[in-house]
């Protein structure tokens, strides 16, 4: 996840260490198989918190959801898509959001401003891996 346009994203320290031993050979990268929703990624007058890069997860996870897919829209850029059906978290308000790999660790967090989400309607969320 790059974090040049956006101090509202971060990857995890976690996922930087597994990204280094993966390049030196040390262990295979795990897959990217999940995003993480929560409601902690605004502080009581809603003002957005930018999350750190030591967190080892979201400040308050509410649900996770296996990814619809994902898309290569550039060279460098992996797309993860993930959408809530009308029954999923009806009723929270969605501030954070991340991506988890099969090893269940949280690789990077994006924090924003609450969404509201009714038991009416879809919500795709999507994530963009730059490098």
């Amino acid at each position: 996840m790059s974090t040049e346009k956006n101090k509202n994203v971060i990857i995890t320290k976690k996922s930087r260490e597994k990204l280094v031993k993966a390049r030196a050979g040390a262990i295979q990268l795990p897959k990217i198989v999940g995003m993480v929703f929560g409601d902690g990624g605004v502080d009581a007058s809603g003002n957005v918190i930018p999350p750190t890069e030591s967190q080892s997860g979201l400040t308050n996870e509410i649900f996770r959801k296996e990814l619809d897919g994902y898309s290569f829209p550039a060279d460098t850029t992996c797309r993860y898509e993930c959408t809530l059906t009308e029954s999923e978290l009806a009723g929270e308000e969605i501030s954070e959001i991340g991506l988890y790999d099969s090893e269940g660790d949280v690789v990077c967090i994006k924090t924003f401003k609450r969404k509201g989400k009714d038991d009416d309607v879809e919500q795709t969320y999507t994530l963009d891996d730059i490098f």
